[in-house]
């Protein structure tokens, strides 16, 4: 595989205007990502031509270059050649130079969303294997599974540990990226679901900090508190780590942050965070019940360009508070993402069905296979629905379709899922609603066929190839 990558590793860095004018470089699941010092002497053109380039984009200052599943072969090969060392974090990456900072409400609120979504994304995995026990937990109540067995407990116990304790996990990861001691936000993590404070609120005691009165709310499984306190712990930190004596900074910079952060959680951040998941829940319900099926027919036809912003990764944090504490489900975002996913997959498959173009056909039918398996939509979207546009039509058309079925039946998924792909559909599995991963999948299918069709009226070989 590293093999198809020769000629784009040994060429890359020079379109890009050279080592010199690389200030970080990075990947994610389908793109190569460069921070440059100067914008103009990228060659977008040239690098788009290179072998095994899908695209390329530039999305808030950075350089994105589409390459599909295979981006960390392709990394670490224009690593290797060119001296750029792997292992090291973004922040250390090169010459050890961040990236210019900018100014404005854009960037104000581009620096919000990054520092959530920084605090969340390492969290992914626990989630997602955590939301697939309790689908297990699940059928196994459908089986008829006593709920007293010590494996159905076992399990039980498993499914609930990565959402009961997500404000510690979170505590270390939301420190970390905020420049605290990952330690602390652990432990501030831990304040807010103390077991006798967690039963403290249950029960109605009046707690107190220097008589200052306490907002009696559960914190387990939530998210925007433990993120607001990390925010205001990391200068809290650094202020008594830069005025602490040195002989003493040891124990006095730990010991005062959290002296501070204590009336700070409990009185001011936890509850404010609280309020704000708690109403972004509830703006969605209300949107969904208002709206119905035209928001998530609307949501799936869009969803392509969306992706392309790379928006998608805002949707984060509504996604973890809809599904780890209300109301433990989601019925907008993750049925669109799905569907729209599928049919970006459909439609490449119905140009390499129609194409006699012997290469097009093999890049369609690879495409749609990564789309619809992996969910991974870049491929098919860059190499052929948006090239040719009328595919991209067709899938948006199909979407829209599907959506508009997924919304009539009320669909919804149950715990986060790992691809947004057929591969999730198990999460649409509930024992309150028994139908519903039966209506997904009807609504996936229906969004296929339509897809399927709408690419094969629309598109025109003869007149895509001229």
């Amino acid at each position: 595989m590293a093999q198809k990558y020769q000629e784009l590793s040994d060429k890359i860095v020079g379109l890009v205007g050279g080592k010199a004018n690389v200030q970080f470089f990075t990947h994610c699941v389908t793109r190569l990502r460069f921070n440059v010092k100067d914008e103009s002497a990228v060659k977008k053109d040239e690098i788009e031509k290179l072998p095994g380039v899908l695209g390329s984009q530039w999305q808030n200052g950075q350089y994105q270059i589409i390459i599909g599943q295979a981006v960390n072969d392709a990394y670490r090969l224009i690593c290797e050649k060119n001296g750029f060392a792997v292992e090291k974090s973004v922040d250390e990456k090169l010459d050890d130079e961040k990236p210019a900072q900018k100014k404005g409400v854009k960037a104000v609120i581009d620096k919000i969303f990054d520092g959530i979504s920084g605090s969340l994304t390492p969290l992914i995995p626990a989630l997602i294997g955590c939301g697939m026990i309790k689908v297990i937990l699940i059928l196994m109540d459908m089986a008829g599974v006593p709920a007293d067995s010590g494996t159905y407990q076992l399990l039980t116990f498993a499914g609930d540990a990565g959402f009961y304790f997500l404000p510690i996990m979170i505590g270390a990861f939301a420190a970390k990226k905020f420049g605290a001691n990952p330690a602390l936000g652990m432990v501030i993590g831990g304040l807010l679901i103390y077991p006798s404070f967690a039963s403290g609120v249950s029960d109605g005691t009046a707690f107190n900090f220097l008589g200052i009165p306490v907002y009696g709310v559960s914190y387990s499984s939530t998210i925007f508190p433990i993120i607001l306190c990390c925010a205001v712990m990391a200068p809290i930190e650094k202020f008594f780590a830069k005025h602490s004596p040195d002989i003493l900074r040891s124990v006095l910079e730990p010991l005062l942050t959290i002296i501070v952060m204590i009336p700070l959680a409990y009185c001011v951040l936890g509850p404010i965070g609280s309020f704000l998941g708690t109403y972004l829940s509830t703006f969605v319900l209300w949107l969904y019940n208002t709206l119905g099926f035209i928001g998530v027919a609307a949501f799936a036809a869009v969803m392509p360009f969306v992706i392309m912003t790379g928006m998608h990764g805002a949707f984060v944090p509504y996604l973890m508070q809809m599904l780890t504490v209300d109301p433990l489900y989601e019925p907008i975002f993750f049925p669109a993402l799905i569907i729209s996913n599928i049919d970006q997959g459909i439609a490449a498959l119905a140009v390499a069905l129609k194409t006699k173009d012997t290469n097009l056909k093999s890049t369609g039918f690879s495409t749609a296979v990564t789309a619809v398996v992996a969910g991974v939509t870049e491929p098919a979207m860059y190499a052929i629905n948006l090239k040719y546009k009328t595919p991209m039509y067709g899938a948006m058309i199909g979407s829209a379709i599907g959506g508009c079925v997924a919304g009539l039946l009320k669909t919804a998924i149950y715990a986060f899922a790992g691809a947004s792909s057929v591969i999730a559909l198990p999460l649409f599995v509930s024992a309150d609603k028994p139908n519903n991963l039966l209506f997904m999948v009807i609504s996936v299918l229906v969004g296929a066929v339509a897809t399927f069709a709408a690419t094969w009226v629309l598109y025109k070989p003869e007149a895509a190839n001229k």
